[in-house]
């Protein structure tokens, strides 16, 4: 019965992510359609790989391992996958419009620093990291959780690095974030 549940769990998330994916090749387009330049492709295509393989890699993993949710540890997934969950989506909310799966930049336009902005630099990636470990460990598929997380580590890491140099090329991003940590929130405001 929790196999059921938990699957069900993982489709609603993989339904959202498409919705999600609607909405940014939406504001991909109107972005680029107002003189926006697109970067980093190959990021884009590493989390396009990602993010599926790790919806399928941990419902298998659960129908195929017999193992038993561990009400400690299925709480805590559950939890880290509400807060990343909620950092995502106030993150898609605040940079509305110029949200977008890929790396776009519109050249001259200031960048989005209210909100949750005001805290961290990337508080949709630092959901991102929550929802791939926390998910998977709803159901104990703790080798999903492991084996995706490294993954993303690594995707992540060239993603910021790449977003960040677009940013500052096209859009005063190293001014406006200096004093804000990339994933741990901060006090400090602007």
């Amino acid at each position: 019965m929790t196999r059921w549940l938990f699957t069900a769990l993982v489709a609603a998330v993989a339904v959202q992510r498409a919705l999600e994916t609607r909405v940014s090749w939406r504001n991909a387009e109107r972005m680029l359609a107002a003189g926006g330049r697109e970067h980093a492709r190959g990021q884009f295509l590493a989390m396009a790989v990602l993010h599926p393989a790790w919806l399928i890699g941990m419902v298998v993993e659960v129908w195929m391992c017999d193992r038993r949710p561990v009400p400690v540890v299925a709480a805590l997934g559950l939890l880290a996958l509400v807060v990343g969950q909620a950092l995502r989506l106030v993150a898609i909310r605040t940079l509305g419009p110029r949200w977008s799966a890929r790396v776009i930049t519109v050249p001259g336009a200031q960048p989005v620093t209210g909100g949750i902005y005001r805290y961290l630099r990337h508080p949709n990636y630092l959901g991102v990291v929550l929802e791939i470990a926390g998910l998977p460990l709803v159901h104990m598929a703790w080798v999903t959780a492991l084996a995706a997380s490294a993954a993303n580590a690594l995707v992540l890491a060239a993603r910021i690095r790449a977003e960040e140099k677009a940013l500052g090329q096209d859009n005063a991003y190293e001014a406006s974030f200096a004093d804000r940590p990339r994933f741990l929130p901060s006090r400090r405001r602007r």
